[in-house]
């Protein structure tokens, strides 16, 4: 896809997807990118915008875009923007397998997947272009203006296998990294099932709230 779809956020449709996520991780420990994870979230549009709640400054995810062409021949599998504020998530979806995030080794902890760094060295290439290319009329086509702000985000692994040790670095990970001043986190399948539906419980609760 080479242009943003607009979008319109519906609680309602996302709790439903939200249980069909749920579902999906119960009845298989093992999913494959492109077989399953892929056309699962392009099925689930209001699931998938969601995700941009892991970016506090994205107020309103109205543009959505699946294996989103960022420019010559890099793509994201997943794109959600805030075009009010040009504010972008850009998702690279992995495989949820036992060793997706870390495999075991002679030494005492087990090292980063390869699976994970390809992933992550992906959205450090999309950040390059990015950079590259900003302030030309492509960037300001794409995105809406000369210059916009980028997240990155790496959905990949099972938490279910991981020790407290694994936990731990992970969630380091998680909050430390910086690429180019752009935030890039990694995130299990089982911990995004979680966070949105804490999420979800919230933003329904305040949307009672104001009625």
């Amino acid at each position: 896809m080479k242009t943003f779809d607009k979008h319109t956020f519906s609680a309602a449709e996302c709790k439903k997807e939200l249980q069909e996520f749920k579902a999906l991780l119960a009845a298989n420990s093992d999913l494959e990118e492109r077989r399953d994870i892929l056309p699962f979230f392009r099925q689930r549009r209001h699931l998938s915008s969601f995700i941009a709640t892991y970016v506090n400054d994205i107020i309103s995810a109205d543009r959505l875009a699946f294996e989103f062409e960022l420019f010559s021949d890099f793509a994201c599998d997943l794109a959600i923007g805030d075009s009010a504020r040009h504010e972008y998530l850009l998702v690279e979806f992995e495989d949820a397998k036992k060793n997706s995030l870390f495999v075991p080794n002679d030494k005492y902890a087990p090292d980063w997947s390869s699976r994970l760094e390809h992933g992550f060295s992906q959205v450090i290439d999309w950040f390059w272009k990015l950079e590259d290319l900003k302030r030309t009329d492509d960037y300001e086509y794409k995105f809406g203006a000369k210059e916009a702000t980028f997240y990155g985000l790496v959905i990949i692994g099972r938490a279910d296998t991981l020790s407290d040790r694994e936990k731990k670095r992970l969630r380091w990970r998680q909050d430390h990294v910086v690429v180019n001043s752009n935030r890039v986190s990694v995130k299990s399948f089982d911990q995004v099932l979680n966070d949105l539906e804490f999420r979800l419980t919230i933003y329904t609760q305040a949307a009672d709230a104001k009625k």
